[in-house]
């Protein structure tokens, strides 16, 4: 008589090729889209600063969008330009908004569109 094989237990290679596919993956979408979302945030918090200054309070477009350029510069923001902040003076109340959106390529002609509305409220 043959004795009985015992039944396998855990994770197959192909398993193991399958999790680490996906593990691998999502590390490369991670890495392509987190940089996207720290400058739309660093845009929102651009925009707040910019709103509670208050030598900012009664200044010109032309002065605003100045200082959104010199903020933007320091951070290494490229993905907005001062053209293209909506700028609403409301009383005593300054408040800075935009749209965009964001390109990544992922793999051969797949690509994943961000769009982002950052604003000062």
């Amino acid at each position: 008589m043959r004795a009985m094989a015992k039944k396998q237990k855990g994770m197959g290679f192909a398993g193991f090729i399958m999790i680490a596919a996906g593990v691998i993956f999502v590390a490369i979408l991670g890495m392509k889209t987190v940089p996207s979302y720290v400058h739309s945030a660093q845009i929102s918090q651009i925009f707040k600063e910019i709103s509670r200054d208050p030598a900012m309070q009664g200044a010109s477009v032309k002065d605003i969008k100045e200082s959104y350029n010199k903020r933007a510069n320091i951070n290494y923001i490229t993905d907005i330009t001062a053209e293209d902040i909506e700028i609403v003076q409301d009383g005593g109340q300054l408040s800075l908004s935009t749209n965009y959106s964001v390109k990544i390529p992922l793999v051969a002609n797949i690509t994943l569109l961000l769009e982002f509305n950052p604003s000062s409220s």
